[in-house]
């Protein structure tokens, strides 16, 4: 049977973490996701301390953008999430302020209201969460059925394991073989960790069998290689892994300037309009600059193209929606015309796998720098250049095969099943 249903819960921190949940929402139970944060008759408390969490995360964020001191302020409260190196010390157990912090809150009842709710519709289904405090919580607070933890990045402090890992029900789905030997030396068990890779949208990835990914990859690598020259090298690869080239070539690139839940960054696309305003005007190519559910954001946006003469251009537009769930559908449905996605290191690092490139903004924090690192690992991402001469780059790159190669390899090197896995080891239960 497929058909058995889940808790899916999150918490507002970025939109890494919902948009996690948003690609599970298909094995929710009514088709819901939970909102730990903000849901009908919500504790005082509960909702003080989320919100806390959130306008810190936020300032956190934004600390990278003031200048002169700016960057030294940030590092400085990065190291309170810094990831140990690796290869230094793979057997660290030093438990990190910020999980006894949480643990300290959640058995004070943080938490507690809404795992009761839950607990009291139906305490039998597997709970799954995006964010490691509210799988804490489901354990802390007897929560009775099976407890996962979806993990978003491509390596993890020692934040995302429980305080007594070897006690510990909670399980994990893990995108990543980093992670899982991360995971087994903070002192998870090893039954207790699952290798799925990211949950990847499923209406960019159609079936099991990737029939709709593999045919938007093939046109947008026709795209990638104008002039036939790189494809050439891999033909043999392609028509084994994915299939045969139609005719895409003459079409105009698609470029994505994504932004993040906190807005940083966003000042960026003044450079990106400036420099690519003139391909934009003689339709050479289709820019779609991402405000999410910020409509500062959007305003912002709107004086840009404003100021640059750019109204009413088709082949230029904001993707902005005032709720998240329709911001992330449409996000996906656009992703099957975007060529190249230009944006910080976060969970979309994981996007790459739909045969995306990734062009890497400057990290925000420790996570994201180990998700850089990954992309370039795998092939599949490409750190800027100067975004004054996006134009100049942009050309030179898709010349010489760079973002042919990117596409390819994101596809070829990074997991695409996660989705799926996850599904399969639900229905399990």
């Amino acid at each position: 049977m497929k058909d058995k249903k889940s808790w899916i819960a999150t918490a507002t921190m970025g939109y890494g973490h919902n948009r996690t949940a948003f690609n599970l929402k298909h094995i929710a139970l009514n088709n819901i996701v939970v909102k730990v944060d903000n849901y009908i008759n919500i504790p005082k408390f509960d909702k003080l301390f989320w919100t806390i969490n959130q306008k810190s995360y936020n300032l956190f964020s934004h600390l990278i953008d003031i200048p002169l001191f700016g960057e030294k302020l940030f590092s400085f409260f990065d190291k309170f999430q810094r990831i140990e190196n690796f290869y230094k010390n793979k057997h660290i157990q030093k438990v990190p302020l910020q999980l006894k912090n949480n643990y300290f809150f959640i058995k004070f009842g943080w938490g507690k209201n809404i795992i009761l709710k839950l607990k009291n519709i139906n305490p039998q289904i597997p709970f799954i969460t995006t964010f490691f405090s509210i799988a804490y919580m489901a354990e802390e607070h007897k929560y009775p059925g099976e407890i996962f933890c979806v993990i978003c990045d491509t390596d993890i402090s020692r934040s995302w394991a429980p305080l007594n890992p070897k006690s510990s029900k909670i399980k994990y789905f893990v995108p990543t073989k980093r992670v899982k030997i991360r995971l087994e030396n903070y002192g998870v068990k090893k039954e207790n960790i699952f290798l799925t890779g990211y949950p990847l949208p499923l209406e960019n990835l159609g079936d099991r069998k990737l029939t709709l990914l593999k045919k938007t990859i093939l046109k947008r690598l026709e795209k990638l290689d104008p002039k036939n020259k790189t494809s050439i090298l891999y033909k043999p690869i392609i028509e084994k892994y994915i299939g045969k080239f139609q005719n895409n070539k003459n079409k105009p690139l698609t470029l994505m300037f994504s932004v993040g839940g906190a807005g940083v960054q966003t000042k960026l696309a003044v450079n990106i309009i400036e420099s690519l305003r003139d391909e934009i005007k003689r339709n050479n190519l289709n820019l779609i600059l991402v405000a999410g559910t910020n409509k500062k954001i959007k305003d912002y946006f709107l004086n840009l193209i404003k100021f640059y003469n750019l109204e009413n251009i088709k082949n230029l537009e904001i993707l902005y929606f005032d709720t998240l769930e329709k911001f992330f559908s449409e996000f996906n449905k656009k992703l099957t015309s975007v060529d190249l996605i230009l944006t910080k290191p976060s969970e979309l690092s994981f996007y790459a796998a739909l045969g995306i490139p990734i062009l890497i903004l400057p990290p925000v924090g420790a996570h994201e720098v180990l998700n850089k690192n990954w992309l370039i690992r795998k092939g599949a991402g490409i750190e800027v250049e100067n975004l004054k001469y996006i134009k100049n780059w942009l050309s030179d790159f898709l010349k010489e095969g760079i973002f042919f190669r990117a596409s390819l390899f994101g596809f070829l090197n990074i997991r695409k099943l996660g989705t799926f896995k996850i599904e399969d080891i639900i229905q399990k239960i």
